[in-house]
Order: structure tokens, then C-alpha cells, then sequence
């Protein structure tokens, strides 16, 4: 939008989150990547980022489970991403849920500032809980959209990622392994 202001002509840009949730396997990644792709075509600067703890796929990259891959910009806290963004239009921000709630601030201020902000995480834990930031950054997003895995039980959509590794701690990455997406039934079925 282009407006006058003393005589001389000043651009404002809309910022906005954008917010992609689901269980694991459901191609939150994909999204996001595709996403990106578009911005990129559209001449538009894009930086993503992502926890410095996620290497299982490249310490340098965004991976999704297809082997898609992107560039990024791994950091240890969400406030990192406040000075690195200066030349960028569209921000991206892979596995959302490993950061602290402090990414909810960041988020909103970078919005505020006039960057697209796209955000993908896990909505929910291992145990069907709401995970880290995601809950308070769904809440704030513009637009929220919630993928769907397929049931590897029945086949229907999966709402979570049931672990099959037995541990206790919340944060344990992994793949198929260490992970199945399950429906609502089938988890309730596999947890009683």
C-alpha cells in the first residue's frame, strides 16, 4: 500500500503469522517449504530458521521426512531471529514446538514490524498435550491450518504422535522409529 506522508511516498507492509500445526508425518514441513518456494518466486528475501538442537536430518538445513530441503539458519533462542532479519521479507520457522514460550513475543513482533511470519510446529506432545509455544502462537496467527498424518492402525486422520519408545522425557527427536501418527481412537486404544 502506498500513501502519502509530507509530500514523499512511503511503502507500508503488512505483517502477519501464519501457523502449521499437526502430528508428525503429516507434512507440516512440506507446507512450510512450499510456502517459501512461492515467496521466493515471488522475488520476495526469505530467511528460516530453526532449533540448533533439530540435526537429525542436516545441521544446516530444513528437511522434511521426503527429503525436501531448504537452507536455514539454525539458533538456541527465539531472540536471535530479532537480529538477523533485517534484510528479509518472509520469515520461516521450522519445529516451532523446541523453542520457549519467548518465540510467541518474537513472533509478535516481527509481525508488528511487517514481516510474514510462518510458523510450523507439533500442536501437541507425545501424550496429546499441548506443546511448548504453539498453543499461545495458534492463538495470535492470522491464519492457523492444521495438517493431518494418516492413522498407521485404521487409516483415518491422525490427530498425534503416539511414541514407541518408552521414556518419560517430553523432548526425544525421532522418526518412524520412535513414532507412530495415530487417530484419536487408536490412541486412546494403544494408552489405556
Amino acid at each position: 500500500m502506498i500513501f502519502f506522508e509530507s509530500n514523499v511516498y512511503q511503502t507500508h507492509r503488512r505483517g502477519s503469522i501464519e501457523v502449521i500445526c499437526g502430528s508428525m508425518f503429516s507434512g507440516k514441513t512440506e507446507e512450510l517449504l512450499r510456502r517459501l518456494k512461492r515467496a521466493k518466486i515471488a522475488k520476495l528475501r526469505v530467511e528460516i530458521f530453526k532449533p540448533a538442537i533439530d540435526n537429525r536430518y542436516s545441521g544446516q538445513e530444513v528437511v522434511s521426512h521426503d527429503q525436501n530441503a531448504i537452507p536455514s539458519t539454525p539458533i538456541e533462542t527465539p531472540h536471535s531471529m530479532l537480529l538477523m532479519t533485517g534484510d528479509v521479507d518472509v520469515i520461516g520457522i521450522d519445529e516451532a514446538q523446541f523453542f520457549d514460550e519467548s518465540l510467541v513475543e518474537v513472533c509478535n513482533t516481527l509481525a508488528g514490524q511487517g514481516f510474514r511470519v510462518i510458523v510450523a510446529g507439533l500442536d501437541m506432545d507425545f501424550k496429546g498435550m499441548p506443546f511448548g509455544p504453539m498453543p499461545a502462537l495458534m492463538a495470535i496467527a492470522d491464519d492457523v491450518l492444521k495438517e493431518h498424518a494418516i492413522c498407521v492402525q485404521c487409516g483415518a486422520p491422525a490427530y498425534v504422535s503416539h511414541r514407541l519408545v518408552a521414556t518419560e522425557q517430553r523432548v526425544l527427536l525421532g522418526e518412524k522409529d520412535e513414532y507412530e501418527p495415530l487417530c484419536r481412537f487408536c490412541f486412546a486404544e494403544k494408552t489405556r
